[in-house]
């Protein structure tokens, strides 16, 4: 099955994890990028409001084609239990009839979103192959 890696990172961990899954299974790997890049502050205040809220943030164009991949598997930081605005953006863009592997990243190892993705990849005939919280290493 075709694979493509998707990641957004802020601090580096969510890259580091995506990085190795890519390389385990000779995928290709796509970075997802805020068009400007929130500060510290700005990330985990209105970041975070925004990742409850659901809200899609501003994204940079993806350089791989969503349609030529069988299966996604995305890695995103969690922001307030949620997902990043980077990450509601991406999941208007994930095509119909998709395999979804999803991996979020914390400090708990904790988050609060699987539903809401679940729905989103249901309302879009895609399969939530698996939801995997895992805790960021120290």
């Amino acid at each position: 099955m075709k694979t493509l890696v998707i990641f957004y990172s802020y601090t580096g961990n969510s890259r580091k994890i995506a990085t190795e899954y890519a390389q385990k299974g000779q995928y290709d790997i796509q970075e997802i990028t805020d068009r400007k890049r929130p500060g510290v502050l700005g990330a985990y205040t209105i970041g975070c409001f925004r990742a409850l809220g659901g809200v899609a943030g501003n994204i940079n164009p993806l350089d791989y084609n969503l349609d030529e991949y069988e299966r996604l598997a995305l890695f995103f930081p969690i922001w307030a239990s949620s997902a990043p605005p980077a990450i509601n953006a991406l999941l208007e863009l994930v095509p119909s009839t998709k395999a979804v592997a999803v991996t979020a990243v914390s400090g708990s190892g904790k988050s609060t979103c699987e539903d809401r993705i679940r729905q989103i990849l249901k309302e879009k005939d895609c399969v939530l192959e698996s939801f995997e919280d895992i805790k960021a290493a120290p």
